[in-house]
């Protein structure tokens, strides 16, 4: 399904957070509310109590046992450093008016949102089914990386949810492409079962052992879903809502558009199989 060159998983890389050249921004532009997920509550722009002098969380390695689970499932796709260093040049926001400071947190969303992009479409040029659209998809490519290289105040007037719009026409081709080769039977027929999950309300559905190969379950509801020993092969996940989802022996190998902090949100173990492009999350239980 995916080619083996490793050129785009390297690029894929690229697109991981660096939290060493970022100056803690998620910690300090993103609001968030007192809940299961977060153990206070926070404004935006105001820096969590855990952010110390040195941009690093002073609680990481506990954030689960303290109640911030919403931060262990959260990734910014790179664009910290990119704010930090590219579009700031290397400015602290500790250390300049609070009006650039301001600045700096209402960019960081939108360069996010592009990077999320960025990740999409580098995937997209892995998957060969694809093939027909990656001229298209490189164009798209550039487009999105020039656009996070805007200066701060022509990305504050970006309309980011117009490019998102144009990208999705790309990525609903990928995933047709590479959907039709998938969800095939051992004997190269149709597997069984309804594949357009589109949108689904699957919250805490009984999926254990489902056939889902080649499905498309862009934007479901799969919170508290049991996906034991699921088959997911070939099945679009993006923007499906993972929380809590059991993926406990299913088998991702090819799932497309699937990032780590969905993975990160739902709960496996060793039996699960996963996508090369994310990783095996350390707080998931060690299941034989």
């Amino acid at each position: 399904m995916r080619e083996e060159s490793g050129t785009g998983t390297d690029r894929l890389r690229e697109l991981r957070a660096d939290c060493g050249e970022c100056f803690g921004l998620c910690c300090v532009a993103l609001p968030f509310a007192r809940s299961a997920d977060f153990a206070i509550d926070k404004d935006a722009g105001k820096p969590c109590p855990n952010l110390g002098a040195d941009s690093r969380c002073g609680i990481h390695t506990r954030l689960r046992q303290k109640g911030f689970t919403g931060c262990t499932v959260y990734d910014c796709f790179g664009a910290g450093q990119k704010v930090s260093q590219v579009t700031f040049g290397g400015q602290d926001w500790r250390s300049v008016p609070g009006e650039r400071a301001r600045q700096m947190f209402d960019v960081f969303p939108v360069v996010r949102q592009l990077h999320e992009l960025l990740w999409y479409l580098n995937e997209a040029l892995t998957l060969p089914a694809a093939g027909p659209v990656h001229a298209d998809v490189r164009r798209a490519l550039v487009t999105t990386e020039r656009l996070t290289r805007l200066t701060a105040g022509e990305l504050g007037g970006l309309d980011v949810g117009a490019h998102r719009q144009e990208v999705n026409v790309l990525l609903l081709r990928t995933s047709e492409l590479v959907r039709a080769g998938a969800g095939r039977g051992k004997n190269g027929g149709k597997s069984g079962g309804k594949k357009d999950r589109r949108g689904a309300d699957l919250m805490g559905a009984r999926l254990r052992g489902a056939d889902l190969r080649g499905a498309d379950l862009r934007g479901a509801y799969l919170i508290a879903a049991d996906l034991t020993g699921a088959d997911l092969r070939g099945a679009d996940l993006i923007g499906a809502d993972l929380r809590d989802t059991d993926l406990t022996d299913a088998d991702l190998t090819g799932a497309f558009f699937l990032t780590q902090p969905q993975v990160n949100a739902a709960r496996g173990g060793s039996g699960t199989r996963l996508p090369r492009s994310v990783g095996r999350p350390d707080h998931w239980t060690a299941v034989c």
